[in-house]
Order: C-alpha cells, then sequence, then structure tokens
C-alpha cells in the first residue's frame, strides 16, 4: 500500500511539474502536452464504447465536433451577427462561463451518442463500424454545409473569434504569475485539461468496476448469454454510446476554447481512426493502456516532425517531410502491434487462456461478469 501511494504521489508531482520545465524551451512543447491531454479524454470516452461495451465506433469525432460547435456559438459573436432576435436579447454577444459550457457540452454530445446508437442496436462487428463511421461523415457533411439558408456553422469558412476560456474570471489565454512563477496560458490550459483527464479518469475506474460497467463487458464477452442471463442489452448500449459521447463532447468544447477557431476540417475521418487506434493501441478496456496509447499517437506525430525536418534536409528536399513524418508513424504502430497484439498495456484479464480444469461451479470470465452485472 505504501509503495502505491509513493508512486501515487510521484506521478502527481511529475504531471504538475511537467509543464513548468517544457515551457522553458517554449510554448511548442507544452502545446503538444495540452493536445495530448484533449486526445486522453477522447480515447478514455472512446474506450467505454470499444473497449467496455465491444461496440466498434469509427465515427466518434462527431461528438468532438459537437462540443466543439457548441462552445463556439456560445461563445462567439457568430450567433449576435447573423441573428437579430439573439442580438436584441444579448446585445454584447454570448458570452457562456465555463461551468455552464462543460454540462451543456458533455449533454448535447450524450444526446447525440444516443441518437446514434438508437438505429445500431442490432448490428455488430463491420456492419456497426460501417454506420458509425458514416454518421460521423454525416456530422461533418453537416457542419460544412449549414450555411444556406440559416448560418449556422459558417461553412467551411468555420467560426472564429472565441472567447478563450475563464476559469474564477480569469482568462486562461492571458499570462499569470503564481509564487514567483510565470505561468503562460499554455500552461494554464494545460492544468486545467489535466483536472478534466483526472476527473475523466475517476469517473471510468467507477464506471469499470460497477454492476453497469460488469454487465458491458457480459456483452462485449458473449451478447446472447448477457441477455439470457436478464441483462437490457438495448438499454446499456445505449447508455455506453451516451456515456462514450459525453467525453468527446467535452473534450471539443475545450478544443474550441484553446483554439479559437473551429471548421469542418478539425473532425476528419482520419481523426476518429486516430482515435480507435489510441484505444487498440494501448489495450482496449484498461485504463493505464489507454492513456498511454493517447499519450503516445497523440504526441508522436508532433515530436517525429522535428525528425522529419532534419532528414528532408540532408535529402535536399527530395523526401516531404509531413509524408515522412506519417510513415514512421505508421511504421511504429506497426512495429507495436507485431510485438504487443494485445496494446502496449493489456488488461490482465483480457485474452487469459481458459485453464485446463475447472473447479466445479467455477465460473469462467464471461460468466463472472454476467453474473455480477445481475446480482
Amino acid at each position: 500500500m505504501n509503495k502505491k501511494l509513493a508512486v501515487f504521489l510521484s506521478s502527481a508531482v511529475a504531471l504538475l511539474v511537467l509543464p513548468l520545465i517544457a515551457q522553458q524551451f517554449g510554448s511548442g512543447p507544452v502545446r503538444i502536452l495540452d493536445t495530448a491531454l484533449l486526445y486522453v479524454m477522447l480515447a478514455l470516452g472512446l474506450n467505454i464504447v470499444v473497449g467496455y461495451a465491444g461496440l466498434l465506433d469509427l465515427g466518434y469525432v462527431a461528438f468532438y465536433a459537437v462540443g466543439a460547435y457548441m462552445f463556439a456559438l456560445l461563445s462567439s459573436p457568430h450567433l449576435a451577427e447573423n441573428f437579430p432576435a439573439i442580438a436584441a436579447m444579448f446585445p454584447n454577444g454570448l458570452h457562456m462561463p465555463l461551468y455552464v459550457v462543460i454540462p451543456l457540452g458533455a449533454g448535447l454530445a450524450a444526446l447525440a451518442g444516443v441518437v446514434l446508437g438508437a438505429p445500431t442496436l442490432k448490428l455488430r462487428g463491420d456492419y456497426l463500424a460501417i454506420v458509425t463511421l458514416g454518421f460521423g461523415e454525416i456530422i461533418r457533411v453537416f457542419m460544412n454545409n449549414l450555411e444556406h439558408p440559416v448560418n449556422l456553422t459558417n461553412g467551411p469558412r468555420g467560426i472564429g473569434q472565441i472567447d478563450s476560456i475563464s476559469v474564477f474570471g480569469v482568462a486562461l489565454s492571458q499570462k499569470t504569475s503564481l509564487f514567483g512563477i510565470e505561468l503562460p496560458g499554455v500552461t494554464l490550459h494545460y492544468y486545467l485539461f489535466l483536472a478534466l483527464v483526472v476527473a475523466s479518469v475517476l469517473i471510468c475506474w467507477r464506471l469499470e468496476n460497477s454492476r453497469i460497467g460488469r454487465a458491458w463487458m457480459a456483452i462485449r464477452e458473449d451478447e446472447i448469454a448477457a441477455k439470457a442471463m436478464g441483462i437490457n442489452t438495448r438499454n446499456l448500449k445505449l447508455l455506453a454510446f451516451g456515456m462514450g459521447a459525453t467525453f468527446g463532447g467535452v473534450a471539443g468544447s475545450m478544443f474550441a476554447g484553446f483554439q479559437g477557431f473551429v471548421s469542418p476540417e478539425s473532425f476528419s475521418l482520419q481523426e476518429s481512426v486516430l482515435i480507435v487506434a489510441m484505444v487498440v493501441l494501448g489495450g482496449m478496456g484498461h485504463l493505464p493502456g489507454v492513456v498511454l496509447g493517447a499519450l503516445l499517437l497523440a504526441a508522436l506525430p508532433e515530436v517525429l516532425r522535428y525528425v522529419a525536418g532534419d532528414i528532408q534536409t540532408l535529402t535536399d528536399g527530395r523526401i516531404d517531410a509531413a509524408i515522412l513524418r506519417q510513415a514512421l508513424v505508421a511504421l511504429a504502430m506497426i512495429v507495436i502491434m507485431l510485438m504487443r497484439p494485445r496494446g502496449l498495456w493489456p488488461a490482465p484479464e483480457h485474452g487469459k487462456p481458459a485453464p485446463k480444469s475447472a473447479e466445479p461451479g467455477k465460473a469462467t470470465e464471461a460468466n463472472a461478469a454476467i453474473a455480477t452485472a445481475t446480482r
């Protein structure tokens, strides 16, 4: 117990000190950390759907887009400029506080998750993946074209002039000094995102060890057996889609406040595939593995940006740096999956072979999950 406490405290201190060290090298490394934390939130949300409930979702970026556009519309002059009624009600524009934006982003994304999950209740495997992929593309095209006849999303031009995130009246985009330590805006965003990630990890951990989490795992292992044991698979699937989407909505709203600009190009199919890769590469259904996979795949392309630039210089520009960077990322993923097919940090129980001789009355993992969920 003392060893675990020591590891926990040392990790907490390292996470708090990390941006202070990184900002000595400029704002670039801290921005990479900020982006990585946003992807951790996205991966944790998708892990509920893919890792716990076993539902392959390739349109998860749609919830990211819903949260981002929600924040953009509520924290920019766009609505007041295009809708006279809103301009009359809010002459100074909409400037919603953070404690309103986060619940709204989570709630709106959860509603979108339920809307996605409802038509897919009887689908599995590849068919479910195709439907969710189409849903993600529909949302992106919807954001890209909802400019006429009513200009709600400003089309492909995106929405700018978004307010920065403010906590207790302090704008995180402004440089602040605390106990003599200078904290730039990117560092302040880091601490906010870190707090949200810690809250997300705690929520996911509680869900994993709850009756709902055990029921999701029972559905993942054998849906027919779970239904035969009395588990309401329909409601639990919808709950998985809705719960997973809430993390995407919160991450999207934080992304909009952090960037100050959103456009449909930020929510392409490639982003969904990348988030799925984070969950699979880290270890499906295992929180530490998912966090590790998200940090690795979010930071690795940015770190390789410097390596690819040097290689391009050495070859006199004959090798495109962007293409080389993506090739290096893909090669790293292939090597990792060949060496660790169950992920970098898989769950201890996942993929565990059944014992040769089981004791009488001893339940298997799937049956144990079903029994726990139906108590």
